[in-house]
């Protein structure tokens, strides 16, 4: 915690413009741990997300005592939505549940129009994934922003 503070304050880089991602499996070995490790993140305004969420092993107990803002779906359950009813029905439940919540929802590994008209059709307001970018480097991420959202 007091590293992220240390750059934060070198940088002049505020808090509520930080996520940082946690993948639910990480924070499994000693929950209560974790969670203090959590509330002192939150504590300094930096914002928490539960990465590859439905892989784990977690309880959805869990969900009550993690101090995070956002539930990021695994790519897993994104990828055939369109074609697996079980994958639709485990998506939108996610989805309802973090709204319920009051949680933000990111679907991962959106690939294709399909997926992605599913998703707003049922709430999902935050998307990532190759339909829209494959990941980039620094400079051609920079490129990027320019060419398509200035």
């Amino acid at each position: 915690v007091y590293t992220i503070q240390e750059i934060m304050q070198r940088y002049d880089i505020k808090s509520e413009n930080i996520e940082l991602e946690i993948t639910e499996s990480s924070v499994m070995g000693d929950v209560d741990a974790a969670i203090a490790t959590m509330k002192k993140f939150r504590d300094i305004g930096l914002h928490l997300a539960i990465d590859d969420f439905g892989t784990g092993y977690s309880s959805l107990s869990y969900l009550k005592r993690f101090p995070i803002n956002t539930l990021k779906i695994d790519q897993s359950f994104v990828r055939d939505l369109t074609i697996d009813s079980d994958d639709a029905a485990i998506v939108k439940a996610i989805i309802s549940m973090a709204k319920s919540l009051q949680l933000n929802v990111v679907a991962e590994g959106v690939e294709t129009q399909e997926q992605l008209a599913f998703l707003k059709a049922n709430d999902c307001e935050s998307v990532q994934g190759y339909l829209f970018s494959k990941p980039l480097p620094a400079d051609e991420f920079m490129q990027y922003i320019k060419d398509n959202l200035v």
